[in-house]
């Protein structure tokens, strides 16, 4: 049985609410619910707003880190929230990551613009991951000074990566992986409802996505990516052939991996 944090993205606090006491709902009355979605990944509010780091967020959701907010939305999700992505260059971000990872949340950094500065702050109040590096953010950077090369030189940091040849073209992904130490690397999928269908509309969140043929997931009329149709085998599939590693290795960047990393057992 696989196990997974369901990803909840920015909307508003009311919205946010509403949605982790219907997973609570769900999981107390399902048992394969229950053992399959082990916690929660809040993905937003508290993300950069500024048009390309956003991606597919909704902008008038963005705010500041805010304790009492996330209080709330950790009750109605019963204290299942295992780990938070943040843009820490918002104002109040270190104070939250030092209040969050000493309740033992996990802290990521993404949908940011970071500075240097920005990132050592939250390093220091204990952020230990980078949410999938390499995207959230513009196609079109300075070469040198951009915030996923920023992040990428963090060795503190355990990098996720999408790999799915769209998010991360394989020799991306490869060149990320080296550029990373031993056990600093974990695989997701980043998927939606798309995931394992067929080409169509879905949505997340409030929004109405379209997946075509060639599995990408966009908005309606729009360029940029706004998920993953990817699935786990296929992602573990891929990332053991572009990286030239075994299945069972490959296997373990999305398994034991993130699971000792968000505090669970491996299995």
């Amino acid at each position: 049985m696989e196990r997974i944090l369901a990803t909840l993205i920015t909307d508003s606090p009311e919205s946010l609410e509403t949605k982790f006491r219907a997973l609570e709902d769900c999981r107390r009355q399902d048992p394969l619910a229950r053992e399959c979605i082990v916690g929660y990944h809040l993905e937003g509010p508290f993300l950069s707003a500024e048009p390309g780091y956003r991606g597919a967020h909704a902008p008038q959701w963005m705010r500041d880190p805010d304790w009492e907010i996330f209080a709330s939305l950790q009750d109605a999700a019963q204290g299942a929230i295992r780990l938070v992505t943040l843009a820490p260059e918002r104002a109040g971000s270190a104070a939250f990551i030092r209040k969050a990872v000493r309740s033992g949340v996990r802290i990521s950094l993404g949908h940011t613009n970071a500075s240097n500065d920005d990132i050592s702050a939250a390093i220091g109040e204990g952020a230990t991951l980078c949410t999938h590096l390499g995207n959230g953010c513009p196609e079109m950077l300075h070469r040198h000074e951009n915030v996923v090369q920023r992040l990428l030189a963090r060795d503190e940091l355990t990098a996720c990566f999408i790999p799915d040849g769209i998010h991360l073209p394989p020799q991306v992904l490869r060149n990320l992986v080296r550029a990373k130490p031993l056990g600093k690397v974990i695989l997701t999928t980043d998927a939606m409802a798309a995931a394992g269908a067929a080409p169509g509309r879905f949505t997340l969140g409030a929004l109405e996505l379209e997946v075509g043929a060639d599995a990408v997931v966009r908005l309606p009329g729009a360029t940029h990516f706004a998920g993953s149709a990817l699935t786990l085998d296929r992602g573990v599939a891929n990332a053991a052939s572009w990286l030239g590693i075994t299945l069972e290795e490959a296997a373990k960047l999305a398994s034991s991996v993130p699971a000792v990393l968000l505090g669970f057992p491996p299995r």
